[in-house]
Formats: C-alpha cells, sequence, structure tokens
C-alpha cells in the first residue's frame, strides 16, 4: 500500500513527522555520541599509556638478569693461532699464550687388500680406546674388508674409533683397499688397541683377522695432545679445545706456532651494559612524555589530555618514580642507587647519564651495578619489572580498564539500538496521527466545497456577496 501523507490537507506531513521524530531522538543522539567519544579517547589513551609501559619493561630484560652484568670478551691476539671466549666467571686480565702443538687423532692402516668385498677372517676384535673396551664378531656374514668396517661403525658400544675404506696405489699400477682406523677424540689418551681372538687358531700371526691387530696395523696418524704455555707454564690437554687451563676461558686451538707469544685479553664488556642503561633512560623519558601527554592542561585554550585526573596514570607515575629514587639495600658498596652510578634526573624530569660517572663506577665495581639493577629481591629493574607486569599483565590493570570501557561501547551500541526501535514506534504513533488529521481536514474541505457550492445554486446568491 503506497500512502502520501499531506493529499488531503496539503500540509508537508512527512517533513513534520521527520523534524518531530528527529527532535525527539537528538538529545539521545547527542548524549550516547558524547559518551562514545569520551570512551574512545580513554581507550586511546590507555593504548599509548600500555605502549610505553610495554616498550619501558622490554628495557629491563637485560637489567633485571644478573647473568648480563657478568659478560666477558676474550680476544686473541691472533685467531689463525687461536681463538678464545670467556664466561661470566672469567677474572679481566692479560695473558700470554704460545701454542707449542695442536692435538691430534691417531689413524691407523691394515695392509693393502684387492678390494672392499675381498676376505679377512672371522673372529673377535677388540677395541681398547682410554681404558674402555669393546667386542666385534666378525663371522660368515661381515668377514670381509668392507663388511669389517660396517660392524666397526655400528657397533652400540663404540667407545671411539672409526672405520673406513680407502682405495690407494698399490705402486705397482694398480689400486689396494684398505681398512683405516682413525680414533674419534685426539690425544695419546685416546690411541686405539686391536686384539684379536682369530678363528683359525693364530691370533699373533699376519694371517686372517690377526691381520688387524696393532703389530700388522701401519700408524698413519700418531696421536698427539695439545701443549701450550700460559705465562710461560705448561698445559697439556688432549683436546685442542681448552676450557680448564684459564678459569672461565675456552681456548680453541688452530695451529702450533713455537717461539711466539700470543696475548689473550679478558675484559669487561662494558659496551653491552652501557648499551642496556642508555635504552633503560630513552624508554623510562619515552613513558614520562606520554605521561605528560596523557595528563596535561593548558588553561588558556581549556584544552586537556585524555587522562588528566586519572588514578591509575597518576598511580603509574608516583609507583615508576619511587622506583626510580630507591636506595638498594643488597648494595653494600657506595654504587646503591641510580644517581650513585651516574644516572640523574634533569629540570624536566627526564633521566641523564653522565657517562664519566657511570664508566667510573664500572671500572671500580662491576658487580655492585648488577646488584643494584637485578638483585632478586631489591633490584631496581627486578622491582619495576614487577610492578609493570601488575599493570600489563592479561589479569592486569590496565586490560582489565580496557575491558570495561569495551564493554561500555557495547552497551552505548546497544543504546542505539534501543534509540532506532523506539523512535521507529514514535515515528508510526505520529504517522498514524497525522494521516488521520490529514483525512479529517480532507473531510472538512470536501464539506467545505460542498456547503460553498449549494450555496451557490440558491435563488439571489451572489458569489460577490458571498
Amino acid at each position: 500500500m503506497i500512502t502520501s501523507a499531506g493529499i488531503g490537507s496539503g500540509l508537508d506531513i512527512e517533513g513534520l513527522i521527520t523534524q518531530l521524530v528527529t527532535a525527539e531522538g537528538q538529545p539521545a543522539v547527542n548524549r550516547l555520541d558524547q559518551q562514545e567519544a569520551g570512551y574512545q579517547a580513554e581507550l586511546s589513551g590507555l593504548g599509548l599509556l600500555s605502549s610505553a609501559l610495554s616498550q619501558f619493561q622490554s628495557s629491563l630484560t637485560d637489567l633485571k638478569d644478573l647473568d648480563s652484568f657478568q659478560p666477558r670478551t676474550a680476544t686473541s691476539s691472533d685467531e689463525s693461532v687461536f681463538t678464545a671466549s670467556a664466561s661470566n666467571t672469567a677474572v679481566a686480565g692479560e695473558y700470554q699464550i704460545q701454542v707449542l702443538a695442536t692435538a691430534e687423532a691417531q689413524k691407523l692402516s691394515t695392509a693393502g687388500f684387492a678390494d672392499s668385498d675381498a676376505e679377512v677372517g672371522t673372529g673377535t676384535l677388540t677395541f681398547t680406546i682410554n681404558g674402555e673396551s669393546f667386542d666385534v664378531i666378525i663371522d660368515e656374514n661381515n668377514k670381509t674388508l668392507a663388511g669389517i668396517r660396517d660392524a666397526v661403525n655400528e657397533a652400540g658400544d663404540n667407545t671411539g674409533v672409526s672405520a673406513t675404506i680407502v682405495n690407494v696405489d698399490d705402486g705397482f699400477g694398480g689400486t689396494e683397499s684398505r681398512l683405516v682406523l682413525t680414533a674419534t677424540q685426539s690425544g695419546t689418551d685416546n690411541t686405539v688397541n686391536v686384539t684379536v681372538l682369530d678363528d683359525d687358531g693364530d691370533s699373533a700371526d699376519a694371517n686372517g683377522l690377526s691381520t688387524l691387530t696393532n703389530v700388522n696395523l701401519t700408524e698413519l696418524n700418531a696421536a698427539v695432545d695439545a701443549q701450550i704455555e700460559v705465562d710461560g707454564q705448561s698445559v697439556t690437554r688432549s683436546s685442542n679445545t681448552i676450557n680448564d687451563a684459564i678459569e672461565g676461558v675456552t681456548l680453541e686451538l688452530e695451529k702450533a706456532d713455537i717461539g711466539t707469544n700470543r696475548s689473550l685479553s679478558i675484559e669487561l664488556d662494558k659496551s653491552s651494559l652501557t648499551s642496556s642503561v642508555n635504552e633503560f633512560i630513552a624508554a623510562y623519558n619515552s613513558l614520562g612524555s606520554t605521561v605528560a601527554q596523557l595528563s596535561f592542561y593548558d588553561a588558556a585554550s581549556d584544552t586537556a589530555g585524555v587522562l588528566l585526573g586519572d588514578a591509575t596514570l597518576r598511580n603509574i607515575d608516583s609507583q615508576v618514580s619511587l622506583q626510580i629514587t630507591q636506595t638498594v639495600a643488597a648494595v653494600t658498596g657506595g654504587f646503591n642507587s641510580l644517581s650513585s652510578i651516574g644516572i640523574t634526573t634533569n629540570a624536566n624530569g627526564d633521566l641523564e647519564l653522565d657517562s664519566e660517572v657511570f664508566d667510573a663506577a664500572v671500572d671500580s665495581n662491576f658487580d655492585d651495578i648488577g646488584t643494584l639493577f637485578a638483585d632478586e629481591t631489591d633490584g631496581i629493574a627486578v622491582k619495576l619489572d614487577s610492578l609493570l607486569s601488575a599493570y600489563l599483565d592479561t589479569d592486569g590493570i590496565l586490560n582489565a580498564r580496557t575491558e570495561g570501557l569495551q564493554t561500555s561501547i557495547d552497551e552505548i551500541d546497544e543504546s542505539r539500538e534501543r534509540l532506532s526501535d523506539r523512535l521507529i514506534r514514535i515515528e508510526a504513533r505520529y504517522r498514524a496521527e497525522f494521516t488521520a488529521l490529514d483525512a479529517l481536514v480532507a473531510n472538512f474541505q470536501a464539506t467545505s466545497d460542498f456547503l460553498t457550492q449549494q450555496l451557490a445554486d440558491l435563488p439571489g446568491f451572489s458569489r460577490n456577496e458571498s
């Protein structure tokens, strides 16, 4: 059914209905819009605050870990001779290192065979390396050179020998295959001793499986221990990796260079600490700028930050500031506060680093600085991290505030839907009332026209006089 309100009366009923419905709903619309704008602004402000707090907490990652205050750098003056690394137990100092010999693994070879499928013999091979032994059974299934190789390598209790086959010149224009046994670890302690229980009844000759006893093997490479001098003091080890000569230092020997000392420098890694401290200062200052942005008030323009007067913001600001200025009881020396190591607050409330004071503190007592930041109960970084987690964790204060605001925004959407439904009903009522009015006016108009016509038809009636 198509309707056109106002035809009967000539009134702009559609316009009247629209204006009346708008006037009815506009105060509620304005109120809901204003509420949502306030919630959205607060939500945005909390987002900025949360981001700044997260950045600040990230800057504490290294500072709250005591191990991060213990890094050392180990520097070799010639890395072609040896390289070095240092753990946090290494003591800073200078050492003179001379590499007399690098460790080598023993390598033994059998006599030549026609090829890898050549039969050797059967029996039991016993390998002894560094006091530990294992047996390899050689039978009809694996009595070839290749079979023995595989049996040695696949032995589950192999204590340190690998086997391979090499094909070499036989000296007569052809080639021959040899089984090569190599100790898997270097040094004289890891020499390979091979004994045989030969099924041919003679375990001491050069026939059958007995060809693999030491007396019948050729030593291609002798087992050699690594030998170095540390400040003129001899150190002998079976490996080229030496981690127990200088406490906390691992040396990797590359080559021998007899008669020449190379220097080893162990130093505190100050650059990493300085970088972490500067990151901490920058993140703190950024947090301060965010707090100022969210809480400012300009009387001249009557403008304010979206979190002006917010209790959560005030609490964060005051609690963080308190932690920054605290002294740490766990530090027994003089470096028990940030100001004592050169981190001070300027007139704007920002942190600044006095590099000269800081470097002197690091040189004087590196460990105290670690305790200042990372003591497990009283460290500044540890307590700040715990404080920030109370605000930033999933069940923290900021997340609860954010969820509450989002709930309020959702409720506004629901209020708009209810308002829309109410205005639809009001519009329907107005339309019904105005439609009835339109019909009534139309009836009055029709009656007026009828009466006018009837009067005009009366004798002696003059239209002008009417």
